[in-house]
């Protein structure tokens, strides 16, 4: 089913609400905040953001009353998502979302890896990007860019080094053959296999956006 149709109209106060929140504005697609409120909805923040931007241009009728009502009213506006986060099943996906089929394309890069809590998929973009602006002597802790990298997702420099260790397995250029047993090899393949060598802006690109998560 196409995302779309998992919006409801109440959303508008959950967007106007995060809206508001400073600095004023729309959000960045990869904020936090605006990531969190996609996984709670599961609408990819993509669509979220667009829907931000109707919200600013004030471009309907339902819109406009909602800003009348709630725009400076920010208590009332609380109590409206209050209310609405109490629905019978609006925390529960499976209620909530019955008989609605809910592809987590997305939801899964921000999800904790299984058995390594401490990472998520977006963070393995994050190294991967790093892993091919370096070379494999300079994939050591003590690299200035690995422990800048690690600061700011708020994890060990030796962490990201684990995962640049992997990444190099399904390097084609390097020719490891070391045995690794990690629950981390698949996710790094996945990731690999999606932008490997040929897809480097791609992966530039998405990572440079994906700063604005941590």
């Amino acid at each position: 089913m196409a995302r779309d149709c998992l919006w409801h109209e109440e959303y508008w106060l959950l967007l106007m609400q995060l809206y508001l929140k400073k600095p004023v504005g729309v959000k960045a697609t990869y904020s936090k905040p605006l990531v969190d409120l996609s996984i709670e909805l599961h609408i990819p923040p993509q669509v979220l953001r667009k829907k931000m931007f109707k919200l600013r241009s004030i471009d309907t009728p339902r819109i406009k009353r909602l800003w009348e009502k709630y725009g400076k009213s920010p208590n009332k506006l609380a109590d409206g998502v209050r209310k609405l986060r109490r629905m019978t099943g609006f925390s529960n996906a499976e209620e909530f979302y019955d008989g609605v089929e809910i592809n987590e394309s997305f939801e899964k890069y921000f999800r904790p890896i299984d058995r390594r809590p401490e990472l998520k998929p977006v963070m393995l973009v994050m190294i991967l990007n790093l892993y091919f602006r370096l070379t494999p002597i300079t994939m050591v802790e003590e690299t200035p860019e690995v422990r800048h990298l690690a600061k700011m997702m708020k994890i060990s420099p030796d962490t990201v080094v684990e995962v640049m260790e992997i990444f190099q397995i399904y390097d084609p250029y390097l020719n490891r053959e070391d045995m690794i047993f990690s629950t981390l090899l698949a996710p790094c393949q996945e990731l690999w296999q999606r932008f490997g060598n040929d897809k480097l802006e791609e992966l530039s690109a998405l990572s440079a956006q994906l700063v604005e998560y941590f």
